[in-house]
């Protein structure tokens, strides 16, 4: 008699092994290990071997070039993320906390592509139809080719693309639904990857497009397997607490397009819609206190003006706290370490706690001279008018670095009635904007 094969599977990431670990090596997850049965094992295998190609190589001269044709999700800051619009036959994940949005801005699109003629359906395994016609109510979504699917088994999902030949599917979400060929429960490894290639193989077939909906961790990664991200085309992350207005929908991966583009949304009672008038949500000219400064960073090719706030105050532990809200936090104590290093501002017994205002986390460098302009301005109680930028890169030695896109920066500063900019270097075309050339931090005081 054969000896029955063991196999086990890391229910984060999908290794499989045939030993149980406590430490997946993969992914470093602790006890997510979980021994398949025979039918999981063959479902693995056959997906493995579906995957595979067994085409012979050509020359990259001899392949003739796919022009990639899109359509507009008639949702200006959606089109943007995604790079110019929707491509048929491609498979977005689209993630974010519980309320940011999710449901709320792909049921609005599913209506507004509906109101152009294509055939859209919404497949829903979280609420009733009822509660989604609700929505549609507030949203204004009611259109008579927009179809809505309460159903979590991916079979009967099948069968209704059989029936009717859609254009738009959008699936909420991918942790809910559930082969009736696999045993496992939903959200398993087993059944996101199953679930995952059909989707793939039906968006390529029949050349729909599809949305999936997929949960997030406490960590704000994509609940289940990190395969689903290899897997799909495109995925999209939401930004922001569901507390606040403005929401950020932000590209991480885009086979058909750029993933630096940012969308900036504003949750309102009829919905999630694209905010208008982005330069001005980010910071306010009213408010003159000290311990803020303006910067301009580039997200993709769109110049945003940022306010940093600053707050520094006497600490009473014998361990100071260095704190930041939208800013790398070891970065913070670069900069905090140069000013004690090269000004003599005497930062060990304080408090420094830095905001970046919006919700937005600033992940270039250009921020680095706004941040110490603000941390400077609260620790001496000096205001900094709301009349002036800064922009610069600062440096291990103190040297204050040119950043990129220079004129692009100081061009929207110039529209937003900015009238005098700090940067490090001075811009190549002559900028309408007065500019005070800093190239070492020392001179900051100087200037300041």
């Amino acid at each position: 008699m054969a000896k029955k094969k063991i196999l086990f599977e890391c229910q984060h990431c999908g290794l499989t092994t045939p030993k149980w670990m406590g430490k997946c090596t993969n992914c470093g997850s602790w006890d997510s290990f979980v021994e398949l049965s025979e039918h999981q094992q063959e479902v693995v295998k056959q997906t493995k071997s579906n995957t595979s190609s067994s085409t012979k190589a050509v020359s990259i001269n001899d392949i003739k070039e796919e022009e990639v044709f899109r359509f507009s999700s008639e949702d200006i800051e959606l089109d943007t993320v995604l790079g110019g619009g929707i491509v048929p036959g491609s498979l977005t994940l689209i993630g974010g906390s519980p309320g940011v949005g999710k449901s709320t801005l792909l049921l609005k699109v599913g209506g507004d592509i509906a109101s152009t003629g294509k055939k859209v359906l919404y497949v829903t395994g979280e609420e009733s139809s009822g509660q989604i016609k609700l929505r549609a109510n507030r949203l204004k979504a009611n259109q008579d080719t927009l179809y809505l699917l309460s159903e979590i088994r991916l079979e009967q999902v099948i069968v209704e693309l059989e029936h009717r030949e859609y254009d738009f599917l959008i699936i909420d979400s991918i942790q809910t639904m559930y082969s009736e060929n696999i045993t496992s429960a939903p959200g398993s490894v087993t059944q996101v990857r199953q679930i995952t290639f059909e989707l793939m193989r039906i968006a390529k077939e029949r050349e729909i497009a599809i949305f999936i909906i997929g949960h997030i961790t406490k960590e704000g990664s994509i609940a289940g397997p990190r395969v689903l991200e290899h897997m799909v085309d495109t995925v999209l992350y939401f930004e922001g607490d569901s507390s606040q207005e403005l929401r950020i929908l932000r590209g991480f991966k885009n086979r058909f397009g750029p993933t630096s583009e940012i969308g900036v949304f504003e949750m309102r009672s009829d919905g999630l819609i694209s905010a208008t008038d982005v330069a001005s949500r980010f910071f306010n000219r009213n408010s003159q206190q000290a311990g803020s400064a303006l910067t301009v960073i580039m997200e993709g090719s769109r110049p945003i003006i940022l306010e940093v706030q600053a707050l520094v105050s006497e600490s009473h532990t014998p361990n100071s706290k260095r704190q930041a809200t939208g800013f790398d936090n070891n970065r913070l104590n670069m900069l905090l370490a140069l000013l004690e290093r090269k000004l003599e501002i005497p930062l060990s017994g304080y408090d420094v706690f830095i905001n970046i205002t919006g919700g937005i986390k600033i992940t270039e460098t250009s921020a680095d001279l706004a941040i110490l302009a603000a941390i400077i301005s609260s620790f001496r109680d000096r205001v900094i008018s709301k009349e002036t930028i800064f922009i610069g890169e600062v440096s291990l030695v103190g040297d204050v670095r040119e950043v990129y896109a220079m004129d692009v920066r100081l061009k929207e500063a110039k529209m937003q009635n900015i009238n005098k900019a700090v940067v490090s270097k001075k811009p190549l075309e002559k900028p309408a904007i007065k500019t005070f050339i800093v190239d070492e931090v020392t001179k900051l005081l100087e200037w300041y």
